[in-house]
């Protein structure tokens, strides 16, 4: 079965352009112009992953996510909100943090390369598809559910993203071992074609500000290297 994207785009050449060549690549696409829209869609037929601009005319798709996330005056989908692929002409560092930060999984600037956005979907859907089901990992009291895709830190919810979840998934089944930046982007983005590195640093810091909120620290950055997950000592 065809994966199902939601395109949401207010430029009628670009949503109409877009559309075409992902059905061509094999989505089955839905496209809609506004945030409400966006929302409505998410909200009421869950695609397996968003591409959004993120000017839009009501309000911007950083918003759109914040809101299917569960916040403001949102609600979460059913099953948690899909995987999301910025797609916007700002490419200043401070909006791609922003939209990372908002619950984003990747950020294109436009003018982009249809070719590379298809690999860069395809990566997403790739690391979000969900792999066979494992027991319960488990690391001093940080608790990971690999088929109910939910965490908790001493028995309370942490909610992360997708890619959150898929890099503290392979932190976690590495446990003790250290992981080069490079081996992280291939495990969790599947970039093939050469990612930046540096979203990796982002997503460890977005991390622990959600699982390393007290003690003991469990995520541990080895300067020159890349990073760990360890128990804490005895």
């Amino acid at each position: 079965m065809a994966e199902r994207l939601l395109v949401v785009e207010d430029d009628t050449t670009l949503r109409e352009l877009l559309s075409a060549s992902l059905r061509l690549a094999g989505f089955e696409v839905r496209a809609v112009t506004t945030g409400a829209e966006a929302m409505e869609a998410v909200l009421h037929d869950p695609p397996d992953l968003v591409v959004l601009d993120v000017m839009l005319p009501d309000f911007d798709g950083f918003e759109v996510v914040r809101r299917l996330s569960g916040g403001r005056s949102g609600a979460p989908a059913p099953a948690g909100p899909p995987p999301v692929l910025f797609l916007t002409a700002r490419d200043a560092a401070e909006d791609r943090i922003s939209g990372l930060s908002a619950g984003g999984d990747d950020y294109v600037t436009k003018p982009f390369n249809l070719e590379e956005l298809i690999l860069r979907i395809r990566a997403i859907l790739r690391r979000t598809a969900g792999r066979p089901s494992d027991a319960h990992l488990v690391v001093a009291d940080l608790v990971l559910d690999p088929e109910g895709h939910h965490v908790t830190r001493g028995g309370v919810p942490v909610l992360l993203s997708p890619t959150e979840f898929s890099l503290l998934r392979v932190l976690m089944e590495h446990v003790g071992q250290v992981l080069t930046r490079r081996q992280l982007l291939d495990a969790v983005w599947h970039y093939d074609f050469g990612g930046d590195d540096s979203i990796v640093a982002s997503y460890i810091s977005y991390l622990r500000r959600k699982v390393d909120t007290g003690e003991p620290k469990l995520i541990h950055t080895v300067r020159g290297t890349g990073y760990v997950l360890r128990r804490p000592a005895p």
